[in-house]
């Protein structure tokens, strides 16, 4: 087989596609998709998100330190692509999608109700990597649905149709 040159962006794939939701100082709350998201430590355990600096949300978590990783499933397409493709700036995206939102039990950001899996976490560290700037977040609180934990309380992900 003979190989040529593949375009370089977006080259690692698949990748999971995430709403990443977060809280203002002022209270108010937004949730945006983020297509640069992964795990980057078991211990303690860390994930990371790639946040363009000119998206709304990223003034929100840059101030509050913290935000909420939010697994979405197929049936969520619809409603992960309207806050993918509005911005908060134009509307007020979780109203129109009468998005259902609950309070982080740790952090001070919301968590996507309709999502089957959320992850609460404080930022500890960022990185500039080009168009993104990565924050890294401390996990501090896993939601699950029930039906999705093994006995170990670990998450069978493949009784999720991940977007």
């Amino acid at each position: 087989m003979i190989k040529k040159e593949a375009n370089k962006k977006g080259s690692l794939w698949p990748a999971p596609r995430v709403l990443v939701s977060c809280r203002g100082l002022n209270g108010e709350d937004n949730a945006l998709a983020v297509a640069y998201c992964g795990n980057c430590s078991y211990a303690p355990p860390m994930v990371m998100v790639g946040i363009v600096p000119t998206r709304y949300s990223y003034k929100m978590i840059k101030e509050s330190g913290c935000f909420v990783v939010n697994i979405a499933e197929k049936d969520y397409q619809e409603v992960f692509d309207y806050l993918g493709r509005v911005s908060k700036r134009d509307a007020d995206k979780l109203k129109d999608k009468n998005v259902r939102i609950e309070n982080g039990k740790v952090v001070n950001a919301p968590i996507l109700a309709d999502c089957p899996v959320n992850i609460e976490c404080t930022v500890v560290d960022s990185i500039v990597t080009g168009s993104h700037e990565m924050f890294v977040g401390k996990v501090e609180y896993v939601h699950a649905n029930e039906n999705l934990l093994n006995e170990d309380g670990s998450i069978d992900f493949s009784k999720i149709q991940v977007i």
